[in-house]
């Protein structure tokens, strides 16, 4: 406003002055008398509030996230499930989705609402070809590079061997934790274990949560999802963005690093198994070799590499992180889901004494107080309430809380809203997950049981018992997983590390909140990581004598 003052004062030319204010005035008038071509029925549509004169909505994307996620909850309460249109200035018109109605549709016709240039410019230096940005074909073969990684054998070694052997490691240093008294941040606890999980698994590679690229790409997010909400992040970054050029430099260059040692060990022979008895090291590197043998080009798979890093590390640490910080603050929640693993924990131990003809245990005294070898044992499906548990910090803190299609052909949505052809689709998965209309006067509630319902136990005899089962929603109801063509791959492992790594943590230790009663937000991300992560102190919750432990006991 100032340097607008300035350039009307007298001393200016009047010349100078006319071209400003005719430049000011159609400006407006353009504003005020635009016509995006989205309609609903032949009307226009509503705008949100803190629509501006000549900025539009611009500047309400400008602000902090915490801020944006408000404004997207107030404007879902303003117009429930009603489509109402976005105006920023120098961008396509678009609109904000509530109506399952709509998302659904958008979500089944992939091809008709694309990432498009929109998405995909601001995210370029850092995701590239990857599945994150890429449409058609490309995006087509890394799917089905995925799928071949996520098979049902892979999982099990998951389940198995891979996330007891990291889980095992994390529990003994929170144990040495708890022992020095010291502070610890569970983000970078649960950040260690999928870095681990995807690093020898995906890519037969050692990654770990404090490295170089994992700072850099934390980084470069960040600045990516400021790129989205700024239109003139071009402008800026030339005065401002060398942090962000060298951080894309270091991963670009750990993309390759994870490609070379694809291809070294394609030359040695050794993604081949090594030996029959370590189901590890047999499926280590599947991901990347599969990419290999789908794309060929370097390149392109060291940016699919990255993004498969991002998808299978980053939103399931940050997940757990939000889980528990809503642990911390729901105990009766904490007792609840270590009822459930005592539960568990009995039956197994009886049918262990069974199978070995001894009497059944007469008390819980007898369920060993470290999970160790059972941990295998804490499936979803065993464990429905700790399940509950993770939906519901998923349904409070999606780890993707915005997302934005654009539509490559004019076309008309269930609701009647007409789109031109290149309109912009934005949906808030934050916002639509507190909707009241579709989760009720509670939705703002962490209420694990609202995904549960009780059905006949097929183990019990008829009449007698009930056990509880996870309900289903619709994908357009609860979104993080998408759906439709772009379904999550990696659902059914973020669900197995979710419930086993809530079960092995709640089960073992006692969590204090190191940090003031203050509500913890996220910072500026792609997805959600908590801003300043979740210090807290650790007490182990019990104890035994290493004489009481076999050696399968001892990872956990």
């Amino acid at each position: 406003m100032s340097t607008l003052l300035a350039s009307l004062n007298p001393s200016t030319g009047w010349l100078g002055r006319a071209a400003l204010l005719a430049a000011v005035a159609a400006l407006f008038l353009i504003t005020v008398f635009r016509k995006s071509g989205i309609t609903r029925h032949g009307k226009p549509l509503p705008t949100p509030p803190n629509t501006l004169p000549l900025a539009g909505n611009g500047l309400v994307f400008l602000q902090a996230r915490q801020k944006l996620f408000a404004w997207f909850v107030k404007c879902e309460r303003i117009f429930g499930r009603e489509t109402f249109e976005l105006y920023v200035p120098s961008l396509h018109p678009g609109v904000v989705l509530n109506d399952p109605k709509n998302l659904d549709f958008v979500l089944k016709h992939e091809s008709l609402f694309t990432k498009g240039d929109f998405v995909k410019q601001p995210l370029w230096d850092l995701f590239g070809h990857g599945i994150v940005n890429a449409d058609g074909e490309l995006w087509r073969v890394q799917r089905k590079a995925g799928l071949s990684f996520l098979n049902n054998k892979n999982l099990q070694v998951l389940t198995d061997v891979a996330l007891p052997q990291y889980l095992g490691q994390s529990i003994r240093h929170l144990k040495a934790q708890s022992d020095a008294g010291r502070q610890t941040d569970l983000q970078a606890v649960f950040h260690e274990i999928t870095s681990q999980l995807m690093g020898k698994m995906a890519y037969n590679m050692e990654m770990h949560a404090d490295d170089d690229m994992s700072v850099a790409f934390d980084y470069a997010s960040g600045v990516c999802a400021k790129r989205v909400q700024n239109p003139l992040w071009r402008v800026k970054e030339v005065f401002f963005g060398q942090k962000m050029r060298k951080s894309v430099g270091i991963v670009n260059a750990f993309g390759k690093r994870i490609v070379d040692s694809a291809v070294q060990d394609r030359k040695q022979g050794t993604s081949l198994p090594t030996a029959e008895n370590d189901k590890l090291d047999q499926v280590s590197g599947s991901l990347i070799q599969s990419l290999l043998d789908a794309i060929g080009d370097e390149k392109i798979v060291a940016d699919a590499a990255l993004n498969y890093l991002s998808a299978g590390r980053d939103t399931t640490a940050q997940s757990l992180t939000w889980t528990f910080y809503l642990l911390l603050q729901n105990r009766y929640v904490y007792t609840k889901v270590r009822q459930e693993v005592q539960a568990l924990l009995n039956i197994s131990s009886s049918l262990e004494c069974l199978a070995a003809s001894d009497p059944a245990p007469s008390s819980a005294s007898s369920v060993p107080s470290d999970l160790g070898s059972r941990i295998s044992l804490c499936t979803p499906a065993a464990l429905p309430y700790t399940h509950a548990v993770f939906l519901e910090a998923l349904r409070l803190f999606p780890p993707i809380p915005f997302e934005i299609r654009q539509a490559q052909a004019a076309t008309t949505l269930p609701d009647g809203t007409f789109l031109p052809a290149s309109s912009i689709l934005v949906w808030c998965p934050w916002s639509m997950h507190r909707s009241k209309l579709t989760w009720g006067d509670d939705a703002e509630t962490f209420r694990p049981e609202r995904w549960l319902t009780k059905q006949p136990d097929s183990t019990s005899s008829p009449g007698h018992g009930t056990a509880p089962k996870v309900i289903s929603r619709s994908v357009s109801e609860f979104t993080v997983f998408s759906g439709g063509p772009r379904t999550c791959l990696g659902k059914k492992m973020a669900e197995v590390i979710g419930v086993q790594a809530i079960a092995a943590m709640a089960w073992t230790f006692d969590f204090v909140p190191a940090y003031q009663a203050q509500e913890r937000t996220s910072k500026s991300s792609l997805t959600l990581p908590m801003d300043g992560g979740l210090p807290v102190f650790v007490k182990v919750r019990n104890r035994r004598s290493r004489s009481t432990m076999n050696s399968g006991d001892e990872e956990i």
